[in-house]
């Protein structure tokens, strides 16, 4: 199962296209308070647009790592670059709305430590040039 958040309409319509094989669900908006497992298990019923939120989610639930890989480069394919994550026994106890701020605390706490080690990279490689 795939759980999306904050798609465009036309994005939801290329992401299913390109991974039929998976249930994809948008979550809207007034899922925000839910803990995590009822997201999970009321996905089906959903109706509603999933993009309310003002950055793009998708949350993978019992896949293997082989259709996580499937589903990120499938995504990225399409020009869309959510923050992925998995459902964890711990995640799906929080509150939706919890787990999404979490998400992007991890996310921008990645990318700035990818931009200091792109820094370091440059300037180590500046040193051998004089």
């Amino acid at each position: 199962m795939i759980l999306v958040i904050g798609f465009e309409q036309d994005e939801v319509s290329r992401v299913r296209e390109i991974l039929s094989e998976f249930d994809i669900y948008e979550v809207p908006e007034y899922c925000r308070d839910w803990v995590v497992e009822e997201v999970v298990a009321k996905a089906p019923t959903f109706q509603g647009s999933g993009n309310w939120h003002w950055r793009k989610f998708v949350i993978m639930h019992n896949l293997s790592n082989e259709e996580v890989k499937k589903v990120i480069k499938g995504i990225r394919s399409q020009g869309i670059n959510p923050i992925f994550a998995t459902t964890t026994p711990t995640s799906l106890t929080w509150k939706l709305e919890d787990l999404l701020d979490e998400l992007i605390r991890e996310d921008e706490y990645f990318r700035k430590l990818r931009e200091e080690k792109q820094k370091m990279k440059s300037f180590y490689l500046d040193i051998g040039k004089s």
